[in-house]
């Protein structure tokens, strides 16, 4: 994420705005920022779990949306672009701008990102009622933390390393980490 740009919007002005330009922002609380290039192994990974979610959702009521689509977290006054998102909700299913109502969000870790996807963008996801498991993917440990909240709306960590597989069950599924990590050196 890149500094911030010097004038404060509201979140209708943002939309506007966003729409005019050809790189992608993100806006918390009327602060934009520029949001950067992704590496190659990011995006493969990212793909790869968009790809799996997107065959195991088929038929169902639930749909996996990559990078482009916003997130609206309207608690936290923000919109964020994350690598993979699942939505179940039938409001989401016909958006036009963003994504309200998430299951499933996944981060993919990049050295400039990690520390904000692991504590302010996580707190700011904490407070989308619908989300039911935040998935940080770790590439250079091959690793995944999918943390998942539980009925006392508290989050517990689950950490998965190894020939395993992830077990998602906010979409009671499971995606193994050799389909995770296909295609990264």
């Amino acid at each position: 994420m890149q500094t911030a740009t010097q004038h404060h919007l509201t979140a209708a002005e943002f939309l506007a705005w966003e729409e005019t330009q050809s790189e992608k922002h993100e806006f918390i609380a009327g602060e934009v920022f520029a949001m950067t290039g992704a590496w190659r192994e990011h995006v493969v990974v990212s793909l790869n779990i968009a790809a799996a979610l997107k065959q195991r959702l088929r038929g169902t009521p639930c749909q996996a949306y990559m990078a482009d689509l916003k997130l609206r977290v309207e608690a936290a006054d923000a919109f964020f672009y994350p690598d993979v998102l699942v939505s179940c909700h039938p409001e989401d299913n016909k958006a036009l701008q963003f994504i309200s109502h998430p299951a499933l969000i996944v981060e993919v870790l990049s050295d400039s990102t990690a520390a904000y996807d692991r504590g302010d963008k996580f707190a700011a996801y904490r407070q989308l009622e619908s989300l039911q498991e935040y998935v940080i993917v770790d590439i250079d440990s091959r690793r995944l933390e999918c943390f998942r909240r539980t009925s006392d709306n508290e989050w517990l960590l689950h950490d998965y390393v190894g020939d395993v597989d992830c077990d998602l069950t906010s979409l009671g599924l499971r995606l193994p980490l050799a389909e995770i990590f296909e295609d990264i050196g």
